[in-house]
């Protein structure tokens, strides 16, 4: 298995902390850069030298919102092959279809209880891992 960059788009510091203690519990090595909206997440990307290997992406954010971030991704010839995974609290069917829509690769529902959030994330790490990923 590969160490993933993984670039987490989230302005809740306790889900970032969440999901640092998830992977360290896993003894996972992937190098997480944060954004805490999707404007810093867009100047982050500013940097075509390093792009992530994938996105986790919440939904519900100040400045520029999940979907909007998303659009705004999917339109850039580069940026667009970055397979984004929203992970949200969100079980709106409007918001998993529109996601879908634009072009997602994974919608997952974040869990209450911590031990189903470190199994999914697990998992979720687990797959993109052994995936063949576009190098930027």
């Amino acid at each position: 298995m590969i160490n993933l960059n993984i670039l987490l788009i989230e302005d809740d510091m306790i889900e970032v902390m969440k999901l640092k203690r998830a992977t360290q519990s896993l003894n996972l090595e992937h190098n997480i850069i944060e954004a805490n909206n999707g404007e810093e997440a867009l100047e982050i990307l500013k940097d075509r030298v390093k792009l992530p290997d994938i996105i986790l992406l919440d939904l519900n954010m100040p400045k520029i919102n999940g979907l909007e971030f998303l659009k705004i991704l999917k339109k850039d010839n580069q940026l667009m092959y970055i397979p984004t995974i929203v992970l949200t609290t969100s079980n709106n069917q409007r918001d998993l279809l529109e996601c879908y829509k634009i072009g997602i690769a994974g919608y997952i529902l974040k869990p209450l209880k911590y031990e189903d959030y470190v199994s999914k994330i697990d998992k979720l790490l687990a797959y993109w891992s052994v995936n063949e990923l576009i190098k930027g």
